[in-house]
């Protein structure tokens, strides 16, 4: 067996480490992801979901949904280890990804617009504050169009997303 030393890359997720923090890293796949989809070019955006757009259910044909899926499957593998900042509108879009029309497309766009402007965002955690701290909202169904409740949480640590 033999020491490789310290770690740099786990699981695609990049390590920077110092004397007092650490922080965890995908800008590399958020890349990938945006030459892959065509969207790397694009103006990038302040907000990952814009909440004045009221997404319905789709009643028609979808529109290219292999390619809706296999976007939203990309940002869930983001959302999971290091961009929690996605979650909501990851979440409010995977639920249309069976049949969507060009609204859930034109969200999903911003969305990719998003990652563009913050394609640096890592999560970062400090050796000071060992404060375990949790947050969590709710929104229970408001309208007959929603049939979904969305609720979250974020415990922090360090400084830093945990959970």
């Amino acid at each position: 067996m033999k020491d490789l030393g310290e770690a740099n890359i786990i699981l695609g997720v990049k390590i920077r480490k110092n004397k007092t923090s650490l922080s965890l890293c995908q800008s590399h796949y958020v890349e990938k992801i945006l030459k892959k989809f065509d969207s790397f070019d694009v103006s990038p955006v302040r907000t990952p979901f814009d909440a004045s757009k009221h997404l319905k259910k789709n009643k028609g044909d979808s529109v290219y949904q292999p390619e809706y899926a296999k976007i939203i499957g990309s940002m869930m593998y983001l959302m999971n280890y290091t961009r929690p900042d996605i979650a909501y509108a990851v979440s409010r879009l995977s639920r249309y990804t069976h049949n969507p029309d060009r609204y859930h497309w034109d969200a999903l766009r911003h969305l990719l617009r998003y990652l563009k402007g913050t394609i640096d965002y890592c999560l970062y955690f400090n050796k000071f504050s060992a404060v375990l701290e949790a947050y969590c909202d709710a929104n229970w169904v408001t309208d007959n169009d929603e049939v979904n409740s969305t609720s979250g949480y974020v415990f922090s640590l360090g400084g830093g997303a945990i959970s």
